[in-house]
C-alpha cells in the first residue's frame, strides 16, 4: 500500500476538540481499549492530513503533534481506522495476529501480501476481511514474538487457512519501514517476547501441504480475555518447530522435477517481464545466468510450496534446487525450446563453429507476462544484502574515520623575557597556553589598566606607561647589539604577536575523543605535499613534515597503501634536513590529501606545492 511515498499531500490541519473526541470514542468502541488509553491513543493536538496511495486511492492520515502517523483510512468517506506501526507498538493488544518467518519479513516490507505458507501461528475464529496484525516468529523454547510489522486484512478465514495451504492469507496495508511510516521518527520495534498458547484455551492444528505434524499451528483466543497483555498474547503453546523437523529428517530435494520446471517457467516470465526487448538478441548461456536465474524467486517457498516438504523452510536452500539439473528440461536447450514453443520467445539454431544457441527476442505481450505480478527475486535480495554490508562497510569507515579524526593545535610556553610578565600577571609560567587564551589574558589586562590603551585610538597602547614596562622588556627583549628601542605607540595585535614570537613554541596533536594525546616542543608545521621533477625528467610527489602526526601515519605504512593506492612505485628515505620523506611516482598530490584526511589529518595542516610547473 505504502511502498512508494505518499502524493497529494495536503497541508495538515489540527482536529478540534469536539471532533479528538469524536474520534477517540470511535477508537476506544471499534478496538476494546479501555478509557484510560484514550488520550495515548488519541493525543492532545492530534491533526489530519490528505493524500493518495500510487495507485490514486484517496486517503487519510491522523497525526501527533510530532508528526508521527498514529492512523489511516483509506478509501474516498471510508469509516475505517486502521492503527499504525507506532500505535500498534503503544498497545499491541489492540489487534488479533498471524505469525509468519523472519524471512518472509522483508517480502512483505516490499509490498507483498502474505501467503498461506507463510502463515506460521494464527488466532482461530478470524473471519474474512477482518484487520490483523502481523508478528514475526522466532522459534525457540520459549518462542517468542516480535511486535507488529505489519498490518492488514484478512484474505480468507482462519478455518480456510487450516483447509487450504494455497493462496493469500493477509492483504497487507501497512507494514514497518514504508513510507507512511518513514513520516515518523522511523525508530526500531520494541524488543520481542515470549509466545505463550495453552491446549486449555483451543490451540488448533494448521494443515500443510504434506500434513505434517509439525509444519504449523493456530492460536485460539478465550473471547473471556479480549485485553491480552501488550507484551504478548497470555497463551501458551509448543513451538510448531520442537524436535526434529521434516527438514532436519529430510536429505533428498524438497522440490520434484515438476516443480522445479515450474519455477523456472515462473523465473523466465519474470525475466521478461523486467528486461527490455532491446537486449535481444543474446547467447542463450548468457540468457540463462544473467537473466532467467536471477530472476528466480527469493522465497521458492511463498510461491510454490514444495510437495515433499512442510513449510518454514530454508529459502536460501530452496532457491539452490532451482536449476536446470533438477527440473525435466535437463538441458538448457530443451528449456528453451519449450519456452519456444508456450510462445514466451524466439531462438536460433547456432552458425556451425559455434555451439551456443541465440536467443532473438521475447514477447513481453504474451498474456502470461502481461498478467505476471513479481515476486522478490534472487537478484533484488543479493542487491540489497550488498547495498547493506556496503552501507555496514561504510558506517563502519566514517565511525573509525570519526574516533581517527585529528585535532592540531599550536602552544606557546613562557620563556626567558617573557616569565617575568606571566608572573606579574599572576600566571603559571611551566603552563603551555593556546593562542586564544594568550589574546584574552591579554585584553583583560589591559582593560584593567589605566593609561595603557590610547583614549584617541583603541587599537594602540602606551608602551610608555609605568604599568607596561614589563610588557615591554618582554617584547623587546636585549639582543647581541643591546636593547632595541621600543615605540612609544604600538598596535595592540602587533604586540601580541611580539610576545607569541617571544615564548617558546610547542604543539599538541589528539584524537577526537582526547584519549591519545601528543605534546612536542617546537613549532607545528604543515605536512608537505610537493611535486618535483626528479632524475630522469620524471614527476614525483613528495612528502615530507609528517612527523607530528605519527600517531595517525608512519612512513612505511604509508608508502604501502599509497602504493595500492596511485599503483605507483614508492619508497622512503631520509630527506636533507634529517626527516624522512615518502616518494611516491607520479603526479599523486590529490590521492596523498585524499589519504591524509581520512587517516584523520585536518585539511588546513596540509600544504600542496606544484614544483613542475613550467619545467620539461
Amino acid at each position: 500500500m505504502f511502498k512508494k511515498p505518499l502524493g497529494n499531500l495536503k497541508t495538515s490541519s489540527t482536529l478540534r476538540s469536539s471532533d479528538r473526541r469524536k474520534l477517540k470514542q470511535r477508537v476506544l468502541s471499534t478496538f476494546g481499549a479501555p478509557a484510560e488509553d484514550g488520550d495515548l491513543l488519541v493525543p492532545e493536538g492530534i491533526q489530519t492530513i490528505k493524500f493518495s496511495t500510487h495507485t490514486d486511492e484517496p486517503g487519510v492520515a491522523y497525526l501527533d503533534p510530532n508528526d508521527t502517523p498514529l492512523w489511516f483510512s483509506i478509501g474516498k468517506n471510508s469509516d475505517d481506522l486502521i492503527p499504525t506501526m507506532y500505535t500498534l507498538w503503544k498497545r499491541p493488544e489492540l489487534l488479533l495476529f498471524v505469525t509468519t518467518p523472519a524471512q518472509v519479513i522483508p517480502v512483505l516490507v516490499g509490498g507483498a501480501d502474505l501467503m498461506r505458507p507463510g502463515v506460521t501461528t494464527y488466532v482461530t475464529g478470524l473471519q474474512k476481511g477482518q484487520l490483523v496484525a502481523v508478528r514475526r516468529y522466532t522459534r525457540g523454547s520459549p518462542a517468542r514474538v516480535s511486535p507488529p510489522l505489519a498490518v492488514g486484512r484478512m484474505a480468507v478465514s482462519s478455518d480456510e487457512l487450516s483447509e487450504d495451504h494455497r493462496g493469500k492469507a493477509v492483504i497487507i496495508l501497512h507494514t514497518w519501514k514504508d513510507h507512511l511510516f518513514d513520516m515518523g521518527p522511523k525508530s526500531d520495534p520494541p524488543e520481542d517476547a515470549p509466545l505463550a498458547t495453552s491446549t486449555e484455551e483451543g490451540l488448533a492444528e494448521a494443515d500443510s501441504a504434506d500434513s505434517d505434524e509439525d509444519a504449523g499451528h493456530s492460536l485460539a483466543a478465550d473471547a473471556a480475555h479480549p485485553s491480552r497483555d501488550a507484551k504478548g498474547i497470555a497463551l501458551e503453546t509448543t513451538d510448531p518447530f520442537d524436535g526434529p523437523s521434516a527438514t532436519s529428517e529430510r536429505k533428498g530435494p524438497m522440490y520434484s522435477p515438476a516443480e522445479v520446471s515450474q519455477l523456472l517457467h515462473i523465473s523466465l516470465i519474470q525475466s521478461i517481464a523486467s528486461f527490455p526487448p532491446t537486449s535481444y538478441p543474446i547467447s542463450s548461456n548468457n540468457f540463462y545466468t544473467m537473466h532467467v536465474l536471477p530472476s528466480r524467486p527469493a522465497f521458492p517457498d511463498l510461491v510454490l510450496p514444495p510437495s515433499a516438504g512442510p513449510s518454514n523452510l530454508d529459502s536460501v536452500a530452496l532457491r539452490q534446487e532451482i536449476s536446470l539439473k533438477t527440473s525435466t528440461h535437463k538441458s538448457l536447450v530443451a528449456f528453451l525450446k519449450a519456452a519456444e514453443k508456450a510462445g514466451l520467445l524466439t531462438i536460433k539454431a547456432p552458425p556451425k563453429q559455434k555451439n551456443d544457441v541465440v536467443v532473438t527476442s521475447v514477447n513481453a505481450a504474451h498474456p502470461e507476462v502481461a498478467g505476471h505480478v513479481a515476486v522478490p527475486t534472487v537478484r533484488e535480495v543479493e542487491e540489497r544484502e550488498a547495498k547493506k554490508e556496503a552501507r555496514k562497510e561504510e558506517r563502519e569507515a566514517k565511525e573509525q574515520a570519526g574516533n581517527a579524526m585529528l585535532a592540531a593545535a599550536e602552544l606557546y610556553k613562557p620563556h626567558m623575557h617573557t616569565v617575568p610578565l606571566f608572573e606579574d600577571w599572576g600566571l603559571s609560567t611551566s603552563e603551555l597556553y593556546a593562542y586564544p587564551a594568550i589574546k584574552e589574558i591579554f585584553k583583560n589586562w589591559l582593560e584593567a589598566q589605566s593609561g595603557v590603551v590610547n583614549p584617541h585610538d583603541k587599537a594602540y597602547i602606551s608602551l610608555n606607561a609605568e604599568v607596561a614596562a614589563t610588557l615591554r622588556a618582554a617584547v623587546y627583549p636585549p639582543n647581541k647589539k643591546g636593547t632595541p628601542p621600543a615605540p612609544e605607540f604600538a598596535k595592540k595585535d602587533e604586540v601580541l604577536r611580539g610576545l607569541l614570537k617571544q615564548m617558546q613554541p610547542w604543539y599538541e596533536v589528539k584524537n577526537v575523543g582526547g584519549e591519545r594525546v601528543v605534546r612536542k616542543k617546537g613549532a607545528l608545521k604543515p605536512i608537505s605535499v610537493a611535486l618535483k621533477i626528479r632524475q630522469g625528467r620524471k614527476a614525483a610527489t613528495i612528502i615530507t613534515g609528517f612527523e607530528p602526526f605519527e600517531m595517525a601515519v608512519n612512513p612505511e605504512e604509508m608508502a604501502e597503501d599509497l602504493r595500492r593506492l596511485c599503483a605507483s612505485a614508492t619508497s622512503v628515505a631520509p630527506g636533507p634536513q634529517k626527516q624522512l620523506e615518502v616518494l611516491v611516482q607520479g603526479k599523486q598530490s590529490k590521492a596523498v590529501v585524499d589519504y591524509l584526511t581520512k587517516k584523520g589529518i585536518p585539511k588546513n595542516w596540509i600544504v600542496v606545492e606544484d614544483h613542475t610547473k613550467g619545467k620539461k
